[in-house]
């Protein structure tokens, strides 16, 4: 790629102030960093606007600002999934999440998988959906990083020296501030992203002759979904199950938890709900910079050749920027989604040490303390983001992809063990463990059987083919296992006297 001096100059700048921002957020609002509440969930003290960017840049990251615009840019209006499922995860945030942190508060817990093993009394059951989310976390931090490459790439930096260089940094930040650190940051991130997508939702198509001129050089097939066959729910069962179980999964992701749970109380997550779904109108238009990327013709734009045969898919945005705004603004662009990586990246790596540290540390390891359990949070985060860095540096993005298309199978089977479980004490712990069981390997078999490169699969049923988001199938499966199992478990080997929480918990 060709060097473009202004815009990284400006891309530069941004960094460079965020970084400045991260190490000076230990000191907002300050607490004891010592204690892992402060340092892993900012003290439970953010209010609704911070919560608000905190949430939003948890959910929306680098990698939806590349991959959404992408998959439209590629495969078409299937992209648009993304929108009804953030549309409906906010009813999930509403009804299952006010509960679950009052709970959290009332017992200090600061994780989910810590949350079920208070209420079933069971540390496998919670070990169980403790490594789920930290291997589903993952290959999402890696993402992060994709996305991030994509943009250095872009901007014709050289090599993997910068993408290290931000990461190092991160991961120092991020020791030393804790989750204060993404969510300071997080407004400034998500500040220049509105900025960035609205600029571009008007001035690109202006550019290109109006939004009719725009549809109008999209193929006719990327516009709709194709219509099924007669006996088939085609590509509509697909979509909607894709959404639905996409919906599920998103606040089960532990960084996502752990956004809700900094918040300053239920009240702080109601407001979310209501106030979120703004991200969502926000991504139907980056969405349709996919479908501009198309009628401005990136593609076949000789300057851009060598960035699409690097990056393949994730390229239409950069391109579409570079080619649409003066430096200036693309370096502005540009920093937003290099930000956009940091943040959730951050607060992937703090979610992942605090599960490792509550739910594997100091319950499996003989000589550990409630002590030092924060330094051993700080250190597992440094390892998570080393771990992504190394994991994108030496394994084809590719399987990054692919892992975290299975890390979202993986993620939904802990929603019988964690959204039921702060409404009902109906099911037994070693039955959940059996349902999680049961569909992590029926999802992973699944995939597998799509090479790891498609989510949905045709069940034929009573003569009629539904095809259906594995992850969604799967959870269903894992349920009815796990409440047909509790009836015998219950009655033969009732564990209800190992719930340390009570009714008055739940509000």
């Amino acid at each position: 790629m060709m060097p473009h001096p202004a815009a990284t100059i400006v891309f530069l700048i941004l960094i460079a102030a965020v970084i400045v921002l991260g190490f000076a957020a230990g000191r907002w609002n300050a607490g004891n960093l010592a204690h892992i509440e402060e340092w892993g969930l900012g003290g439970r003290r953010f209010g609704t606007w911070v919560s608000w960017f905190l949430i939003g840049g948890d959910a929306y990251t680098a990698y939806t600002f590349i991959a959404i615009p992408a998959l439209m840019f590629g495969a078409g209006a299937i992209g648009f999934f993304a929108v009804p499922y953030t549309v409906v995860c906010y009813p999930i945030l509403y009804l299952v999440f006010p509960k679950l942190w009052r709970v959290a508060k009332a017992h200090g817990y600061i994780t989910g998988p810590e949350f079920v093993r208070g209420r079933y009394g069971n540390r496998w059951l919670a070990l169980a959906v403790g490594v789920t989310g930290i291997f589903a976390t993952m290959p999402y931090i890696a993402l992060q990083l994709i996305g991030m490459q994509t943009v250095i790439g872009a901007l014709g930096l050289p090599g993997h020296i910068p993408l290290i260089i931000a990461f190092a940094v991160l991961a120092a930040f991020t020791y030393t501030s804790g989750l204060r650190a993404p969510a300071m940051i997080s407004i400034v991130k998500d500040l220049l992203i509105y900025l960035t997508v609205l600029t571009a939702i008007i001035v690109i198509p202006i550019e290109l002759g109006g939004f009719g001129a725009v549809f109008a050089q999209i193929p006719t097939a990327k516009l709709l979904l194709p219509t099924p066959p007669a006996d088939s729910g085609g590509a509509y069962t697909g979509y909607a199950t894709l959404a639905l179980g996409s919906a599920m999964a998103l606040f089960l992701y532990p960084h996502t938890t752990t956004g809700i749970l900094s918040a300053a109380g239920p009240r702080v997550i109601k407001r979310n709900a209501a106030l979120l779904p703004a991200y969502t109108i926000m991504l139907g238009m980056l969405a349709l910079i996919g479908f501009m990327a198309v009628a401005a013709g990136v593609r076949d734009m000789p300057e851009f050749a060598s960035g699409f045969a690097q990056y393949g898919t994730s390229f239409p945005v950069p391109a579409l920027l570079l080619h649409a705004f003066p430096g200036w603004f693309a370096g502005v662009a540009f920093g937003a989604i290099a930000i956009g990586a940091l943040v959730p990246a951050a607060i992937m790596a703090i979610a992942a040490a605090n599960i490792f540290t509550r739910d594997i540390w100091t319950q499996f390891v003989p000589t550990a303390s409630t002590g030092g359990e924060t330094q051993v949070a700080k250190l597992f985060a440094i390892f998570m983001v080393v771990g992504a860095v190394a994991f994108i540096l030496a394994i084809p993005a590719t399987y990054a992809v692919q892992l975290q298309l299975l890390g979202g199978m993986w993620i939904i089977q802990t929603f019988p063990a964690i959204a039921f479980s702060v409404f009902t004490r109906f099911f037994n712990g070693w039955a959940l463990l059996a349902g999680w069981a049961v569909g992590v390997v029926s999802a992973t078999w699944l995939a597998g059987l799509n090479h790891f490169t498609g989510a949905i699969w045709a069940f034929h049923v009573l003569g009629y083919t539904l095809p259906s988001y594995i992850a969604l199938a799967t959870v269903l499966l894992n349920a009815g296992v796990a409440a047909a199992l509790s009836l015998p478990l219950n009655a033969l080997a009732n564990d209800r006297a190992g719930d340390e929480t009570s009714a008055a918990d739940y509000g």
